[in-house]
């Protein structure tokens, strides 16, 4: 819908120019005003708000009703409306939002969405989805402003706008409130203490926030017209200029809104004749920002957020084999009603089957599944209906079709993920709908709704869903079982661990040589053939392609249901798919309760809100668990992952393991800075094969970013760094590490939802150039190399391969972070602090394994750590650094009786003694 009424033309092109201008600063203005209510949620409780839209929607359907149906005055009505909006925020906060404070950030925006699939349900139930025109209270006569015309209520509007926000920017810089909202976005736990309720402070601006929803939707329906669609889709607008002030400045915000709004005015003069461009603004300004910033949006508590459980991907084929054969008999006989429920079901069960891929598996948060549906349907359809090809052809077409789109849905995940994914993926989806599916031109075929693609035929036989339901329900459910088979094998196969370890922590797959880059594109390519398998089973299932079925803010709902069965399961999409209007589970339900399938989309929504504070693994988790516990009944013993020729065997010694391919380090003037201040200035090293080297200093010094910048998590302002006769210095992170250069992190950094296994095989694992596509048909499954299983004895590890990372002590997790960077067979090994927190035993087992990875494994190794005793026992030679610059350099005794080190670091002599 275009929210920009398009005025007669006359006069001077200046004269038009300007109209549409002061046109678009009304609508931006509003889109200020609706963008300030999300930064106040968000500046109150670090919640980005997928509901506001929802909110303010239903406050202005109370005013509308309590106005027009029940004879209330404007103004009272206009109160109640905003009341309804301010009491809906509060209790989304209160009821979902407060339960999920310490949840994953995925199940906190899950949590919005719920919320808006529930009041977008009830809406649509009590209102429906027509479009309500509504007059307005502000004055509507023409004014005439340098020669252009335009209607008083965008100026009144612009002037509001201008007076919330100089409200806004005063109560936050003034006022004990304002103060207490910015301590506790800068740190709840220092806020807290000084007496301030983040609880409280939350409350209050999602009440704040809330009702300007409510107002500012009351205030835009006499321009864009009053429906449930309308009003919510509003939100990408709202989120663009929220995001240009940086969820945090209410006059940059405003700048923000009034510029896509005049943006968008001016294309709609200039650019009419291109179906969707104005609406795709947004859009632009959300792309442009997020990749600038890469990260645009500082969201709390995502260091330690806990991910939703993932299944094994494990297949028993006989059970399965007999269960796809009863499905087939059962959908043979089944009457059409019962088959093209069972059809939907399956189609959504494959657009979550995408979901669980990009979101489940690898972490990034898509709100494109429909969209990419789309595209695949768009494609095939031209196939078939321009180029006469067959179904198989035009079915093949669209799934490879669509997957360099859903490449360059992945570009922005290389520089965001999380939240700020969703919003891109959102708005990227959302602007093909309008450019592509709603174009007539390109969308639809001469005498059809859509692009007639006639009744379909597989190998000559008709599997037409029109004449035969039945037999297209059939192929659906193999199509869907095939998708499902591919996605377990990813999941069991060395691709699905290296989507598992960035979902989990880039930095340290970067640091096994895994490319996160590859990784994340890999994921949303193979999601984006499933959706599109999903979208041609969808528009093929009649005789036209008709997109009203692919609206781009359905994937929200698909997210929603992704969540209730599951994200990490691939049981769950057939369990969530059954909460959706048309599917199985609203056909049971019509039967125990007639009627009962048009309260589906509100029943799945509450029912999400119940799954996120309950358990919000899904429902998958418990079915996974419980067929985990037929299996363990069943299953003989399990075989040790030993290799061949050693099972039931552990090695009593050394055995002879390749040693570390003989490479140096050569670190030469490398220079840090951040900003302004010299991190690291001007430092030489060298490294050799077989020998330690320590690191050491004050705190502050700069021994970490030397790391850092060694391997290549920080950008060296100047310097070389060589491996052997190899120039690293511009090389990226994983580059770095597949050749030879592998490293600890002071933070552990280790992937929490895998087990101590898991991890070690991420670090092992060296997939060939075709193992993204081989691990779709045959998962590569072998033992621990025989270095990695010498390295988990050494380590101490052998009796804990099947332990989750968490069930680890502290000491546990320090040696199995070293193990996992031995895995990864590297010529030089950087160790930062391995032994922060051990006692003092086991620090000195510790530097005896260090010494041995240098002697037997022939590993060179820096080593960083603050335990003196320790590096001056194991290493050949040691660096010593103050504030960034080397002071000096040699073997540990002469280390020990420079006077410039004891004075710097060891504090044997005052540093006046020091000539």
């Amino acid at each position: 819908m275009n929210v920009l009424s398009r005025p007669a033309l006359g006069g001077s092109p200046m004269a038009d120019i300007l109209r549409f201008a002061l046109l678009g600063l009304g609508l931006g203005a509003l889109y200020a005003l609706t963008a300030h209510g999300i930064v106040l949620v968000y500046r109150g409780s670090g919640v980005l708000n997928f509901a506001h839209g929802a909110i303010g929607m239903a406050g202005a359907y109370v005013q509308w009703e309590l106005s027009a149906q029940h004879g209330v005055s404007y103004w009272p009505a206009t109160a109640c409306g905003v009341l309804t909006s301010a009491v809906l925020g509060v209790l989304t906060h209160l009821l979902v939002l407060r339960p999920l404070r310490r949840a994953s950030s995925l199940a906190r925006l899950v949590g919005t969405l719920a919320v808006f699939i529930v009041l977008t349900a009830i809406a649509v139930k009590r209102y429906g989805d027509s479009l309500q025109l509504v007059p307005g209270k502000l004055p509507t006569k023409l004014l005439t402003i340098a020669g252009a015309t335009v209607s008083e209520d965008r100026v009144w509007l612009l002037g509001i706008a201008l007076a919330v926000t100089a409200v806004l920017h005063l109560l936050y810089k003034r006022t004990l409130f304002g103060l207490g909202t910015t301590a506790v976005a800068e740190n709840e736990g220092a806020a807290a203490s000084l007496g301030w309720s983040p609880d409280l402070i939350a409350t209050g601006n999602w009440a704040l926030g809330s009702a300007l929803a409510g107002l500012t939707a009351i205030l835009i329906v006499p321009v864009i017209g009053l429906s449930v669609t309308g009003l919510t889709t509003l939100l990408l607008s709202a989120l663009a200029a929220a995001l240009v002030g940086r969820f945090s400045s209410f006059p940059v915000t405003l700048a923000g809104g009034l510029v896509i709004g005049l943006v968008q005015s001016e294309l709609t003069r200039f650019g009419s004749d291109v179906t969707g461009l104005a609406s795709s603004v947004p859009f632009l300004f959300i792309a442009l920002v997020l990749v600038a910033r890469g990260r645009a949006l500082p969201l709390r508590g995502t260091f330690l957020d806990r991910l939703p459980a993932l299944g094994t991907g494990r297949v028993r084929k006989a059970p399965l084999a007999l269960a796809v054969a009863v499905a087939l008999v059962l959908v043979s006989v089944s009457t059409p009603l019962w088959a093209d429920a069972i059809t939907t079901t399956l189609v959504l069960s494959l657009i979550i089957l995408s979901i669980i891929v990009v979101t489940g598996y690898a972490g990034q948060v898509s709100l494109a599944a429909y969209a990419l549906a789309g595209t695949g349907a768009f494609i095939a359809g031209h196939t078939a209906a321009d180029w006469g090809w067959p179904f198989e052809l035009a079915l093949l077409a669209g799934v490879l079709g669509t997957v360099p789109i859903g490449l360059l849905f992945a570009l922005p995940a290389v520089r965001t993920r999380g939240v700020n994914l969703a919003i891109i993926t959102l708005g990227l989806g959302t602007t093909l709908e309008a450019m592509v599916f709603q174009n007539t031109d390109l969308s639809t075929t001469p005498g059809s709704d859509g692009i007639a693609v006639g009744k379909q035929t597989l190998f000559g036989i008709s599997i037409s869903g029109v004449d035969h339901p039945q037999r297209y329900a059939c192929v659906v459910l193999v199509l869907f079982v095939a998708a499902a088979l591919l996605v377990a094998n990813v999941r069991r196969s060395r691709t699905g661990r290296r989507l598992v370890a960035v979902r989990a922590n880039e930095r340290a797959a970067a640091a096994l040589g895994i490319d996160v880059r590859a990784a994340k594109l890999y994921a949303f390519g193979l999601s984006a053939a499933i959706a599109a398998l999903a979208g041609v089973l969808t528009g093929f299932r009649s005789t036209s392609v008709v997109f009203s079925d692919f609206a781009s803010f359905n994937s929200i709902t698909a997210l929603g249901l992704a969540v209730i069965g599951g994200v990490g399961f691939l049981v769950g999409p057939l369990f969530g798919a059954t909460f959706a209007a048309g599917t199985v589970g609203a056909r049971f339900g019509d039967l125990v309760l007639p009627g009962l399938s048009e309260w589906m989309p509100l029943i799945g929504g509450i029912i999400l809100v119940l799954t996120l504070v309950g358990n919000q693994d899904g429902i998958g988790k418990a079915v996974g668990r419980q067929a985990a516990d037929v299996r363990r009944r069943l299953s003989a013993k399990r075989v040790p992952v030993v290799p061949e020729g050693e099972a039931g065997e552990e090695p009593t010694a050394v055995p002879d393991v390749t040693r570390a391919a003989p490479v140096p380090l050569h670190v030469r003037d490398l220079t840090v800075r951040y900003g302004g201040v010299v991190a690291v200035d001007g430092l030489s090293l060298d490294v050799e094969p077989g020998r330690v080297v320590g690191l050491i200093g004050p705190n502050g010094a700069g021994k970490t970013s030397a790391i850092d910048a060694v391997t290549g998590f920080t950008r060296a302002a100047s310097g070389s760094v060589r491996l052997g006769d190899l120039d690293a210095t511009r090389l990226s992170v994983h580059k770095r590490a597949s050749a030879g250069l592998s490293r600890s992190f002071q933070s552990l950094e280790l992937f929490e939802d895998m087990t101590v296994l898991d991890n070690l095989y991420a670090a092992c694992d060296r997939p060939g150039r075709w193992a993204y596509l081989t691990d779709l048909i045959r998962p590569g499954s072998r033992p621990l190399p025989a270095h990695v299983l010498v390295a988990v004895r050494e380590f101490g590890l052998q009796d804990s391969l099947d332990r989750p990372v968490g069930d680890l002590s502290y000491g546990e997790r320090r040696l199995l972070a070293i193990a996992r960077s031995v895995a990864s067979s590297p010529s030089v090994l950087l160790l930062d602090e391995p032994a922060a927190g051990l006692s003092d035993d086991e620090t000195r087992e510790l530097a005896h394994l260090v010494r041995r990875l240098a002697e037997e494994w022939g590993m060179g190794v820096l080593l960083v750590e603050h335990d003196v005793d320790m590096v001056m026992s194991v290493c050949d030679q040691v660096v010593v650094l103050d504030f960034g610059r080397r002071i000096c350099a040699g073997t540990p005794q002469e280390v020990r009786s420079d006077p410039a080190v004891r004075a710097a670091y060891l504090g044997d002599l005052e540093p006046e003694a020091v000539s």
